[in-house]
């Protein structure tokens, strides 16, 4: 987690958490398959994490710090690689900005002609949209969504965003 402060009150956080299981675009991206084992998880854990949460105080929005403060915060976490998923990337650039790649609209199914699917092609069924979103028990199992989370948010599909860290991480 990092801190953006004007004087003495913090006016942004960043917030980093560990990457999740699998995601197709990092598996096209870095050739990986989705089958996973012990060494291959942590592996993973060694090397990426997940921005999952940039908040600025809604007086300073729109002032431009979301992209350098992002750029910054990416800058200093001990991970060669850092991911976001944005629902709103396609209308607030600032991933972009920071120097992510922008590599796409995740889906739980691929698409046969591109990695972005559109978003009438694939049935929003609950299981799949658990895909994406679904959380582990506390022994692991991965869970569906609750039915009122999958209503909220069935029609989802956030891009994947992808920053290279490895010329910080290497001088850290």
């Amino acid at each position: 987690m990092t801190l953006l402060w004007h004087h003495d009150q913090p006016i942004g956080i960043c917030v980093f958490t560990s990457a999740p299981l699998s995601l197709r675009l990092r598996n096209q991206y870095f050739g990986l398959s989705s089958r996973w084992t012990r060494t291959g998880l942590q592996l993973l854990d060694q090397q990426i994490c997940r921005l999952a949460r940039v908040v600025i105080h809604p007086t300073y929005r729109g002032a431009g710090l979301a992209a350098p403060f992002v750029r910054a915060s990416c800058r200093h976490v001990p991970w060669p690689w850092i991911e976001s998923l944005a629902e709103m990337g396609q209308f607030h650039t600032f991933f972009e900005q920071a120097g992510f790649l922008n590599l796409g609209e995740c889906s739980p199914t691929p698409s046969s002609t591109s990695h972005q699917t559109p978003r009438t092609e694939i049935p929003r069924t609950r299981a799949a949209h658990s895909q994406i979103y679904g959380t582990r028990s506390p022994t692991g199992h991965k869970r569906l969504l609750t039915p009122e989370t999958y209503a909220k948010s069935r029609h989802a599909r956030p891009l994947y965003f992808l920053f290279d860290n490895r010329t910080n991480f290497h001088n850290q």
